[in-house]
């Protein structure tokens, strides 16, 4: 059921403390441990997933998370660009090309705020620099994508990903078919950054080219790997190049694109 769907890549999780700092570059994922303080009422999970202490869990009863379709089947998702953007018009191109990326082979249009009640508002914040909210979470909902840290097309497509409802690759619940966790390389603080979640896979398969994957090397304490992919562990992972296709598809089908969809 759609229900369902909706809860597949919904995450589900309560009691959250503490927060991370994390983002990709090029085709691995660095973290930056920071005593910036975060903004108040805010918890971080999975490293760029941000949520409110007043919100213990994401629950979406009636797809209430999920973006809403337009009567002519296409998804908007409104914005507004921090003006601190236009001092560069690299960081502006990079943006748009993150969207356009996932506009280009789904019905998610991302389009100008006029006068719509929620909305995405891309900003730059001093606190964890590439981080957004999971799913819509009405109102003015802050997406962080600070310059330059955060300016590469696919690192931008990933956090409007989160925004549309999607976790990172591996934490689905099927993960230990296609990966291996390796624990004793991961730092300490971060080990609740690798934790399964109740996932409802939209029966697609495991990406490991998913801009929503986690690279080799993701929060490793030691510099040896945290994520081993099987039965082949030379697969390349963490790719932030932009979205692919399963990504695009997965989209599609979460949101019930139909005859929008073109993957």
């Amino acid at each position: 059921t759609k229900s369902l769907v909706t809860s597949s890549l919904i995450l589900k999780i309560a009691g959250l403390t503490g927060w991370t700092v994390a983002f990709g570059v090029c085709s691995e994922l660095f973290v930056f441990k920071s005593g910036l303080r975060v903004p108040r009422g805010l918890s971080f999970r999975e490293g760029d997933i941000a949520y409110s202490y007043a919100r213990s869990a994401i629950n979406c009863p009636d797809n209430t998370c999920l973006w809403p379709k337009s009567i002519d089947g296409f998804v908007y998702v409104p914005y507004i660009l921090s003006p601190l953007y236009g001092i560069n018009d690299m960081d502006r191109i990079t943006i748009e090309t993150g969207m356009q990326d996932i506009s280009a082979g789904s019905c998610v249009k991302f389009v100008p705020r006029t006068h719509e009640a929620n909305f995405l508002d891309y900003t730059m914040l001093s606190v964890p620099r590439c981080w957004s909210f999971l799913g819509q979470t009405g109102g003015s909902q802050v997406l962080s994508l600070q310059s330059p840290g955060c300016m590469w097309a696919g690192i931008a497509a990933h956090e409007f990903m989160h925004a549309l409802g999607f976790v990172h690759e591996q934490s689905r619940s099927d993960r230990d078919h296609y990966v291996t966790i390796v624990w004793k390389n991961i730092m300490p603080e971060h080990i609740h950054n690798f934790r399964k979640q109740a996932t409802n896979n939209l029966n697609s398969p495991y990406d490991y080219s998913s801009v929503m994957h986690y690279g080799r090397y993701a929060f490793s304490e030691d510099g040896g790997p945290t994520i081993i992919p099987r039965p082949d562990p030379y697969i390349p992972i963490g790719q932030r190049d932009g979205p692919s296709a399963l990504d695009l598809h997965k989209i599609n089908t979460l949101y019930d694109c139909g005859r929008a969809e073109r993957v």
